[in-house]
């Protein structure tokens, strides 16, 4: 076998001399841990990065398209890389803007159901209107087509633990930023609120996100209450009926004092006739608020 060569005594030399009979190794190892560490460094850096403008509208792709119910889209836009997440602090909302059939611009505000740990993409769940010039425009479009978005915006955000109890009034499409902040609160370990939502809808199969409600009072029968309240019950319906009155109020949301905030999101004549009712109950201005 041949022989190591000797050492020369002197550390320094011997150094140069193994780098000299192993120059390529060496290179190739630098150029490795070089590449493997700018790789690191972009991947962290496209996942940490949100995608949301606040100061300008952007062109998101449409991925996904079905109908939920007879007037209702599950919509999923992509997001430039699968890494990268939308950067919507909890609370807050979207504007779409658009052109409909005239070619006006025209604007709406949308909460997605989606939060910042889904990565890539980001999920609506919208109702179509027949006369909501957005909605219409977003009933149209197909799967590849773009939608510009701009945000965030929003006077709210949610700061866990910010409250102890929270109620939660929603009619419609409403529930959307209640869900919001809803899976945010139940997702947080260290966030213990507790969350008494009142649900109002026409019909049955008009309740949006029921699947994914009734799963949170399951997991968390101890913080999460969710009374579903319909205009037009169907036979044997065990819910509440009719109208979300204050009595509806004081038996299913947490009652007035310093550590409860009531959220209120819905039609516009609802929401009116919510503040009223709240007013009347003892909930000060500071412990409501409207999306």
């Amino acid at each position: 076998m041949p022989s190591s060569p000797a050492a020369s005594g002197n550390p320094a030399s011997d150094m140069l001399r193994l780098i000299a009979e192993n120059w390529v190794a060496f290179a190739i190892t630098f150029v490795v841990a070089a590449a493997l560490q700018v790789y690191m460094f972009a991947r962290k850096a496209l996942k940490t990065k949100a995608w949301l403008n606040p100061e300008q509208y952007q062109p998101l792709r449409l991925a996904q398209k079905r109908n939920l119910n007879h007037n209702t889209l599950f919509l999923r836009f992509e997001l430039p890389s699968p890494n990268m997440r939308l950067g919507l602090p909890i609370g807050q909302h979207i504007s779409f803007m658009a052109k409909d059939d005239d070619g006006k611009d025209v604007y709406r505000s949308y909460t997605p159901v989606s939060d910042d740990d889904q990565l890539g993409s980001v999920d609506f769940v919208i109702k179509v209107y027949p006369q909501g010039k957005m909605t219409q425009v977003l009933d149209k479009m197909r799967v590849g087509e773009t939608l510009m978005m701009r945000g965030p915006k929003g006077r709210l955000q949610y700061v866990p633990n910010m409250k102890k109890h929270i109620g939660m009034l929603a009619g419609g499409t409403g529930i959307t930023p209640m869900y919001q902040v809803l899976n945010a609160i139940v997702k947080n370990p260290s966030d213990t609120t507790s969350v008494s939502v009142v649900f109002g809808n026409i019909t049955e199969e008009d309740i949006l996100l029921r699947t994914e409600l009734d799963n949170l009072v399951k997991q968390y029968p101890n913080r999460v209450k969710v009374h579903y309240v319909l205009d037009k019950p169907p036979a044997g319906w065990t819910g509440g009926s009719g109208y979300i009155t204050a009595d509806v109020m004081k038996a299913h949301l947490p009652p007035p004092g310093p550590g409860t905030l009531v959220l209120r999101c819905g039609p516009g004549p609802m929401m009116d006739a919510m503040k009223k009712a709240l007013d009347s109950i003892g909930y000060g201005a500071d412990a409501q608020f409207q999306f």
